[in-house]
């Protein structure tokens, strides 16, 4: 499956404390080839302190798409993306969840969280080029995103 990149390479903050699920979905980004740079954080706290730039993440960039796990220390997932979705300056940051159960996409819909797409884990190459596929249809920049022949 081709992967060719158009543009800059894409930046993605992976929220996720189990650092076995968090080697298997960095894994699956360079199978394919897929221009990016992955920042890992472990917590929901620590997710939040990236997203504000805030002391240690003070000059890193922007990500183009988070995939933030439910299951977290400090703040669970839900609230982690509770505050991305009130902040004014993050609200529109593409958001795919991370999980293991069907039970957290029921909670997240129910709440009307505005999740951009669910992967179940572990990742697979399949998984992240349809959930490209789904945010490239919905209007994410092309130019960052990989073309997915």
């Amino acid at each position: 499956m081709s992967c060719d990149a158009v543009g800059r390479a894409m930046e993605i903050l992976l929220v996720e404390d189990d650092l076995e699920d968090a080697r298997t979905t960095i894994e699956a980004l360079k199978e394919c080839d897929v221009p990016c740079r992955v920042s890992l954080v472990r917590d929901g706290d620590e997710a939040m302190r990236f997203l504000h730039r805030d002391g240690i993440f003070a000059r890193t960039p922007r990500p183009d798409l988070v995939l933030l796990d439910m299951q977290l220390p400090k703040l669970d997932g839900r609230e982690v993306l509770t505050q991305v979705r009130a902040d004014a300056h993050l609200e529109s940051l593409p958001v795919v969840v991370l999980t293991a159960s069907e039970v957290h996409k029921a909670v997240l819909e129910g709440e009307n969280l505005r999740v951009n797409g669910y992967m179940t884990k572990p990742v697979s190459l399949e998984q992240f080029i349809s959930v490209v596929r789904t945010l490239r249809r919905s209007g994410l920049d092309d130019s960052i995103l990989p073309g997915l022949g």
